[in-house]
């Protein structure tokens, strides 16, 4: 069988930016072994499967090469792009996954897509991990956690720029990732109000480019800091990618551009049983 297949870079309005993710729509699901053969072909962060239900409301599901993933930001981003652009007359799109519930996306007038996540506000760590001290070259100022990820907290940009790690450390973590992140204070980043890098090894990654679902947690991090609800955040990884992030209580309005890449087809069959 032949599928449509859309690779969107998200976070960015400048293609080879932002973040990678493939679309793929179909109208059941495929097998679990089928839709993690394809992500691991792709090899993007992510590769997101859709099917819409009878009440319009578009199931997603997020596969890395290596394994499903509970939730994924740019791919839910990439995702919306795609079918905005099908459907141009659609004011909003409702997606339903496991994890998060239903999420309600809507295209602003500036193009940007803006999607309503659950915040996921990460809780301060007394007892910070040791594979995380052995794992990061420089030592936190502070580390706080949530379900996804451990947050490292640094005093400057040049730290979280420079930091190295040790991937066997940090996967001894799993299944939590790490963030390492700082105020943005330089005029390189006065745009800015935070930024980070975001590093995987505990699902099998390494640095991921841009991550729509940890800025669920470093948004409402970040405005308690700050004092202020409105922020500007730039993932620092070699792609880099700018996420306009509101908190609104227990929900966390992440904004971002996206550009197309690919449309194209792939010929696959399930395997017989």
């Amino acid at each position: 069988m032949q599928l449509e297949i859309n690779v969107v870079d998200a976070f960015t309005d400048i293609i080879f930016k932002g973040n990678s993710a493939a679309v793929i729509i179909t109208e059941n699901w495929l097998s679990d072994d089928l839709m993690q053969s394809i992500a691991f072909e792709n090899n993007l962060s992510e590769t997101a499967f859709i099917v819409l239900d009878d009440d319009g409301i578009y199931h997603i599901r997020w596969f890395s090469p290596f394994t499903e993933i509970a939730f994924c930001g740019h791919a839910t981003l990439a995702s919306a792009f795609v079918l905005f652009k099908k459907n141009p007359n659609v004011e909003f799109i409702k997606f339903s996954a496991e994890a998060v519930g239903i999420l309600t996306i809507v295209q602003t007038e500036a193009g940007k897509i803006q999607m309503d996540f659950p915040n996921t506000k990460p809780e301060r760590v007394d007892d910070i991990p040791s594979s995380l001290l052995a794992g990061l070259s420089i030592v936190p100022v502070e580390v706080y956690k949530n379900t996804q990820a451990y947050f490292v907290i640094y005093d400057s940009e040049s730290d979280v720029l420079t930091v190295e790690r040790d991937n066997e450390q940090l996967k001894q973590l799993a299944p939590l990732n790490v963030v390492v992140t700082c105020q943005a204070k330089s005029a390189d980043y006065k745009k800015y109000d935070f930024i980070s890098r975001y590093f995987w090894p505990a699902n099998g990654g390494d640095e991921d480019p841009v991550t729509g679902s940890v800025h669920t947690g470093l948004a409402p991090l970040w405005a308690e800091r700050l004092g202020k609800n409105n922020l500007v955040a730039y993932q620092a990884s070699r792609r880099g990618g700018v996420l306009d992030c509101t908190v609104a209580g227990d929900r966390v309005i992440i904004s971002g551009h996206a550009v197309q890449y690919m449309t194209g087809f792939i010929t696959v069959e399930e395997p017989l049983v």
